[in-house]
């Protein structure tokens, strides 16, 4: 189906790969590594050298990729047709099932993939992962013979991604070709029988019948390397004046007749850490909305955030300088085109890009964080250019230059791979360690339920009478 011989380019070099119908292919590489370049190759985007062949037996338009860069370009597209168009975003925003075939929407897919009940929600308002299978659902219902598909289990609840996982096998059994592009070991399903990795712009294929150099090649893959120390902080909690650092009392929050949170009573004591838990949809992102001030109905609840409550003479930006964010909604409407240092330094302002003039002393400080973040390389780099995961480690970078009271991450560690995620998980411990800043975590990834964390807050989809959280 698609057979590459002796390809070379920059970024990235095949010896001998061979795609056959119905294949299940895993190729699983760290962030940087070239596995950014995989779907270009395969979509006969990237130019070689001329020595090796890429031949493809099925046309181009058979092959389907769904990847973040797609999810992102997407989500510009619709934000700046609601720019330019005077009607309400309910007469002009392109809604999920505009996205399928006419005489598709009744598919079964859709109820395997769990989208039906969003398919009349707009684009822009759907989640990173409701989009990413929407997306996936319409490659499959547009008659898709080859799926590459990158990093698809990113930001699913353990549930969703065995959902989503069983609903690819039967597709696969069913003759598509799946080509999943991974940055961790454990995203890798088991019904998937092939498997490659890419390291320094090389794909290796691995032999089935060697388990053992299997093993000991993605070993190799995630070694630890030697990484330069995080910056040391200058603030500390241990003086902070109030009791809690947020202090939420009976808050609701509902979109229409949809009820998100219902009655949800919080209180956190400073450097007292927080993993916070819950299926998709249980209002996790709201919540930390309405510790950030970025959802609006913070201001009709009783919310108070490091000493302020909300909607009572406090300045936002006030707020934000003591806060650091990383969010995948931040991650969206990160678009302004500017370098990667140019990002982490707006993290002093809490703006998207930077119009202010940035002091010696703050450019020195975010180049020790893109250090820190193992892109000391990539100061000049455009952001937009860079890998998803090298993307969302610069953010990282961003909410930590001011040294904030309060960080507030929201699956920080989606799009990493091993060794990233690793060292963030790290980083947190490091924080704890310097009582620097209180911690709120959400995570779906049970490899992520750090001893550090002192309350587990696990939020439940309100139904009836359900409180929301338990």
């Amino acid at each position: 189906m698609i057979r590459i011989t002796a390809f070379t380019s920059p970024d990235l070099s095949v010896d001998n790969w061979a795609i056959s119908s119905g294949d299940a292919w895993c190729v699983v590489g760290p962030n940087g590594s070239g596995k950014q370049f995989i779907d270009r190759l395969l979509l006969g985007q990237l130019e070689g050298d001329g020595q090796g062949s890429v031949t493809h037996e099925l046309p181009i338009t058979a092959i389907s990729l769904v990847s973040f860069e797609q999810q992102q370009s997407i989500f510009e597209r619709e934000l700046k047709l609601a720019a330019t168009d005077l009607l309400p975003e309910s007469e002009t925003a392109t809604r999920a099932i505009d996205f399928l075939p006419t005489d598709k929407t009744n598919d079964p897919l859709l109820d395997a993939l769990n989208l039906r009940h969003r398919l009349d929600r707009p684009y822009t308002q759907l989640s990173t992962g409701e989009s990413r299978k929407l997306l996936i659902a319409q490659a499959l219902l547009q008659g898709a013979k080859v799926l590459i598909l990158d990093n698809p289990f990113d930001s699913l609840d353990h549930k969703a991604c065995e959902n989503l996982s069983a609903a690819l096998k039967s597709v696969w059994e069913t003759g598509t070709t799946i080509v999943f592009l991974l940055s961790n070991r454990s995203d890798i399903p088991q019904w998937c029988g092939a498997l490659a990795t890419v390291q320094n712009g090389l794909l290796t294929c691995l032999d089935d019948d060697e388990p053992a150099q299997k093993e000991q090649f993605l070993e190799a893959l995630f070694s630890p390397t030697d990484q330069p120390d995080w910056p040391e902080q200058a603030k500390h909690l241990a003086d902070f004046p109030h009791e809690y650092i947020i202090d939420i009392a009976n808050a609701s929050v509902s979109y229409g007749q949809q009820i998100v949170l219902r009655d949800l009573t919080l209180q956190l004591a400073p450097l007292e850490h927080t993993l916070i838990t819950g299926e998709n949809g249980a209002g996790k992102s709201t919540l930390l909305g309405l510790i950030t001030g970025d959802n609006p109905q913070s201001y009709n609840n009783d919310v108070r955030v490091l000493g302020y409550r909300r909607g009572h003479g406090e300045s936002i930006w006030e707020l934000k300088q003591q806060m650091g964010i990383v969010s995948s909604e931040l991650h969206r409407f990160y678009r302004v085109r500017c370098d990667a240092l140019t990002v982490v330094c707006s993290g002093f302002f809490d703006s998207i890009g930077v119009y202010e003039q940035i002091s010696e002393v703050q450019v020195n400080i975010a180049k020790q964080w893109l250090q820190a973040a193992g892109l000391r390389e990539h100061g000049s780099a455009p952001f937009h250019t860079m890998s998803y995961g090298e993307q969302r480690l610069v953010l990282i970078a961003r909410a930590l230059v001011k040294s904030p009271l309060l960080l507030v991450l929201d699956e920080p560690t989606q799009g990493l791979d091993e060794l990233n995620r690793s060292r963030i998980l790290d980083l947190l411990t490091t924080l704890e360690n310097r009582r620097h800043t209180t911690l709120i975590f959400v995570s779906h990834r049970q490899d992520e339920y750090l001893p550090l964390f002192k309350r587990h807050l696990h939020l439940k989809i309100p139904v009836n009478e359900d409180k929301g959280f338990k």
